[in-house]
């Protein structure tokens, strides 16, 4: 497995509308590989395939011990059956270190296809319901501060500036001494 470099904001894959997934075979089996590792390592609960520069409808998740299932993926995902609402802090693997409440739905379903092709309906709640709505924005071309009113946008983007959040970040750990 090859852990993938990670695109931060600034880079124009982010904001690309991604195209279908076509190709069920083991290159796709071996991006989903690299994908988990490349969120494991970097650490994060969810990673789209722009991310990592793929402008593919394609995410990885693994929301850990709270979210009810393992480690998982999903090609061309629609969200549907939004439900409820949720404010928390919500942060990016391509905005580091940068953390703001968000608003989005507690419940929703998304449908799409698995590694091999099949019809997958998975249902989050809480944290996965963030995620699913989280990564499937990365696939729409949208970064969480895009969800945030004009005013408060603004704010955080002058604090990417002012804290120069978008310096080069090494994902892979180093080995110690």
């Amino acid at each position: 497995m090859t852990i993938l470099p990670i695109r931060t904001l600034g880079d124009p894959v982010l904001k690309e509308i991604c195209r279908d997934v076509e190709s069920f075979d083991g290159s796709l089996r071996r991006l989903y590989e690299d994908m988990l590792e490349t969120m494991y390592e970097a650490p994060g609960v969810g990673l789209a395939a722009p991310q990592v520069g793929l402008a593919l409808r394609f995410f990885v998740f693994d929301p850990g011990a709270s979210g009810g299932f393992g480690p998982g993926a999903v090609a061309n995902p629609v969200l549907s059956e939004r439900e409820g609402e949720q404010l928390e802090d919500e942060g990016c693997l391509s905005i580091p270190n940068l953390y703001h409440p968000t608003t989005r739905a507690m419940r929703v379903r998304v449908t799409g296809q698995d590694l091999d092709g099949k019809a997958v309906s998975l249902v989050g709640e809480g944290l996965v319901a963030r995620i699913f709505q989280h990564e499937l924005d990365h696939l729409n071309g949208f970064l969480f501060i895009d969800r945030l009113p004009d005013s408060e946008r603004k704010h955080v983007l002058a604090e990417i500036r002012d804290l120069d959040l978008l310096k080069p970040v090494r994902w892979r750990r180093e080995a110690g001494p």
